[in-house]
């Protein structure tokens, strides 16, 4: 089976105590080449929505601000934000999720069709379509409300069969887990992509990752990979730590995404590190998601693991610049 990642040779696996090789410059990739690759996005989708308002005074019922909410905004969230972000840099994207039959759902389809997502939605009557209502007075947010509950099993079995129909005619399979339970069967999904020959990103949640083993590519940041392995008291004991989770699971990679210490690649090869990029830092909502769909579409563009991961490097710092939920595209990636 060819390599699911197109790794090139980059160093001999380096022995603990030794400094991670630095990231190579970025690779400029052509808008044809990104717009050949095919990218199946597979997991939890949610609203969010941003109610903007002044709040100058406060509530005599009680000790909290009276927001006057004079501008309401939806975007799309989760799994949607991750396949609008591949999107924007000019990849094929197709979005396997399960929505409800009510307001919040009948908006994401809305926005899906604007968004040159191609949408493959499982409705489930029963669902509570998630939403993550915030309020924000002067770019400051003040409150989260959050809406959702659980997909039903059958709707969760259409989803399953869906993927297999799916699956030929895509290159990469991102999983982007929200712990909504939109991923009850990624187990089975990530088995038959791996013997299909597809390589599969995951964004992972929680403590129990075995339900993703022979991932090829696993995305955590620090308090994700905490919530695993423990806490780490030196760089020598994360590499233990990493390396010990990777072949128990059968992971090929893990991509530690470390905030203003940029992020480490551990595999096979090597490890790698990619400073952080210098810049303000508005909102880092919504980072993790533009890390794991720009791997995603680089990765279906042909390019190694080493090159997508300074290009994904760079998409967070800017990322990291916007307000909510936000996307980077392929101009701001590359200019």
């Amino acid at each position: 089976m060819p390599d699911p990642l197109n790794f090139r040779p980059m160093s001999p696996a380096m022995p603990e105590g030794h400094a991670p090789k630095s990231a190579p410059a970025l690779t400029r990739v052509p808008r044809e080449q990104l717009g050949a690759a095919r990218v199946l996005v597979v997991g939890d989708v949610m609203l969010d929505r941003y109610w903007f308002g002044d709040a100058n005074r406060i509530s005599p019922e009680a000790p909290v601000p009276v927001v006057h909410v004079q501008r309401q905004e939806d975007r799309l969230g989760g799994a949607a934000n991750v396949a609008c972000n591949a999107v924007a840099l000019g990849a094929k994207v197709g979005l396997l999720c399960v929505i409800g039959h009510d307001e919040p759902g009948e908006r994401i389809v809305q926005l899906l069709g604007e968004s040159g997502v191609a949408p493959h939605l499982e409705r489930d009557p029963d669902l509570l379509t998630t939403i993550k209502l915030r309020v924000l007075s002067r770019q400051q947010q003040l409150l989260r409300v959050d809406f959702e509950n659980t997909p039903a099993h059958e709707v969760l079995l259409a989803g399953l069969a869906r993927f297999d129909e799916l699956l030929p005619s895509h290159d990469v399979i991102l999983m982007s887990d929200y712990a909504k339970g939109g991923l009850t069967h990624v187990t089975q999904m990530i088995s038959r992509a791996h013997a299909a020959g597809k390589p599969v990103l995951v964004d992972p949640k929680g403590d129990d990752w075995e339900r993703y083993r022979g991932a090829t590519l696993t995305t955590p940041n620090r308090a994700e990979l905490r919530e695993v392995v423990g806490q780490w008291k030196s760089e020598d004991d994360l590499i233990a730590r990493v390396t010990k989770l990777r072949a128990k699971l059968e992971f090929k990679a893990l991509l530690l995404t470390r905030s203003e210490e940029g992020m480490t690649l551990f595999s096979d090869e090597g490890i790698l590190h990619a400073s952080a990029v210098a810049r303000e830092v508005y909102d880092v909502s919504g980072a993790g998601d533009a890390v794991i769909a720009t791997l995603a579409a680089m990765l279906g563009a042909g390019l190694t693991l080493v090159e997508a991961v300074g290009l994904a490097n760079r998409a967070a710092g800017i990322v990291v610049g916007k307000l909510g939920t936000a996307t980077v595209d392929y101009d701001e990636l590359f200019n």
